[in-house]
């Protein structure tokens, strides 16, 4: 089997313990005795056991979000409607809510912080890139950044929600996204406003220096480029 099969293997037989044991060595024990997975291997596919798991099972859930999406017609949706669509997806490709709520205690804690963070920040780009997102400045990020916040707010929202098909947490949703887009509206008058625009030209200047990674001439193992001089 290749690493991809035992990982997943290894999940699927995870998942019946999670709900009970979190995402811990206990279920990492328990899925490896379900499985018949030697030690020595499940180590070198989760070399940090549950941790690894836990990963894999939101990556698991991105994929299940862009196959909807891509079987999607989008048609005469506006804009701000695909992303809550997506974020929509999203969740709903979650079967058990009680694994995600072991996930998060997990990613709360001091040491699992940044996987917890980078996992939200890789589910918002897949968003804004399954969506056409072309923007190669400081946009890139700012995108990013505030879909992280509107997807974490209704995860939140959303794992306690008992509300029927869970309209409460939709109608929350669509209030954060119609949030963002005001801000964006506002973002947009100060630069057509002469007398802002010039007070924040400096900023600005120094923002457009930011470009985003992976950009043709950009070396692959920097997170993002700057352009120019301060």
């Amino acid at each position: 089997m290749t690493e991809p099969d035992i990982k997943a293997r290894l999940l699927d037989a995870a998942r019946m313990h999670v709900p009970f044991d979190g995402w811990t060595e206990a279920a990492f024990q328990a899925a490896m005795a379900d499985t018949g997975v030697a030690e020595g291997v499940a180590r070198a596919v989760c070399p940090r056991g549950a941790v690894d798991l836990a990963l894999a099972y939101h990556e698991e859930g991105d994929q299940v979000m862009l196959e909807r999406l891509s079987a999607t017609d989008p048609g005469d949706m506006r804009f701000r409607d695909r992303i809550a669509a997506a974020v929509r997806f999203r969740l709903e490709a979650v079967e058990d809510k009680e694994l995600v709520r072991r996930g998060m205690t997990l990613f709360a804690l001091p040491t699992h912080a940044a996987d917890g963070a980078r996992a939200v920040w890789g589910t918002c780009d897949r968003i804004w890139t399954a969506l056409g997102d072309s923007s190669d400045d400081v946009n890139w990020y700012t995108k990013r950044a505030t879909l992280s916040g509107v997807y974490s707010a209704t995860l939140l929202y959303w794992l306690g929600d008992d509300s029927p098909d869970h309209q409460a947490t939709w109608d929350f949703l669509d209030r954060r996204i119609d949030d963002v887009m005001s801000f964006e509206k506002f973002k947009a008058q100060v630069r057509d406003n002469k007398l802002l625009s010039g007070l924040m030209a400096g900023p600005l200047k120094v923002l457009d220096n930011i470009r985003a990674p992976q950009h043709p001439g950009s070396r692959p193992d920097m997170p993002g480029r700057w352009t120019g001089q301060i």
